[in-house]
C-alpha cells in the first residue's frame, strides 16, 4: 500500500515527533503537518498552564482582597476569572482538536506556567500587590500567547490564530485596566 502524500505545504516543514503533550493514535489530516500541531498544542499547553494559573490567583485575590478598594476590586476580580475560566476550556479543546491531551494537573500546571502561583492562606497582600500581580500575570499570558500565535500563523492555523487573538485582546485589557488602578 502506498502512502498518501501530505496534504499541505507545511506538512513537509517538520516531522510528527512526541510531544510533551501526548499525541492520540488517530490518523489526523488538517493540512497541519503533525509537527506543526505538535509544536502549536506544546505552545497552547504552556498558555494554558498560564491561563490556569492567572485563573487562580485572580479567584484568590477575589476571596482575599481587603482594604478600602475592596468592593472594585472584588467585583472586577469576579469579573475576570469567571470569564478566564470559560476561556480555559476554548484552550485546552483547542489542543484537543490539535490531537494531543491538554494537562490537566497542578503540577503540569506547574511545570508548564511561567506565573508563580501566589499563596492563599499564609497571609493576605495589600490589595495594590495583588493588582500588580495581575498585571505582571496578565503580561505574562500575553507574552506566552504571542509565542505561539507566531508558530500558528505561520502554519496557517488560523483557529489557533483566532483563539489566541481573542485571548490576547483580553489579557492586554485586564492589564491595561488593572494598571490603572496603580497609576
Amino acid at each position: 500500500m502506498a502512502k498518501s502524500k501530505p496534504s499541505s505545504k507545511s506538512s513537509t516543514k517538520r516531522s510528527e515527533k512526541p510531544s510533551k503533550a501526548s499525541a492520540t493514535t488517530t490518523t489526523i489530516d488538517i493540512g497541519i503537518s503533525g509537527g506543526d500541531r505538535a509544536e502549536i498544542a506544546d505552545g497552547l499547553s504552556h498558555v494554558l498552564a498560564d491561563a490556569y494559573t492567572l485563573y487562580l490567583k485572580t479567584h484568590n485575590f477575589h476571596w482575599n482582597v481587603t482594604g478600602p478598594m475592596f468592593n472594585a476590586l472584588h467585583t472586577m476580580f469576579e469579573t475576570q476569572y469567571t470569564e478566564q475560566w470559560t476561556a480555559l476550556d476554548e484552550i485546552a479543546e483547542r489542543i484537543r482538536a490539535l490531537g494531543f491531551n491538554a494537562p490537566g494537573s497542578y503540577t503540569e500546571f506547574a511545570q508548564l506556567s511561567s506565573i508563580k502561583e501566589t499563596p492563599g492562606q499564609t497571609g493576605t497582600l495589600a490589595w495594590h500587590d495583588m493588582v500588580q500581580q495581575l498585571v505582571s500575570g496578565n503580561e505574562a499570558f500575553c507574552r506566552s500567547a504571542r509565542k505561539v500565535l507566531k508558530a500558528a500563523d505561520s502554519t496557517g492555523d488560523d483557529p489557533s490564530v483566532d483563539l489566541l487573538t481573542t485571548r490576547l485582546q483580553t489579557h492586554e485589557k485586564y492589564a491595561w485596566m488593572l494598571r490603572s488602578l496603580l497609576e
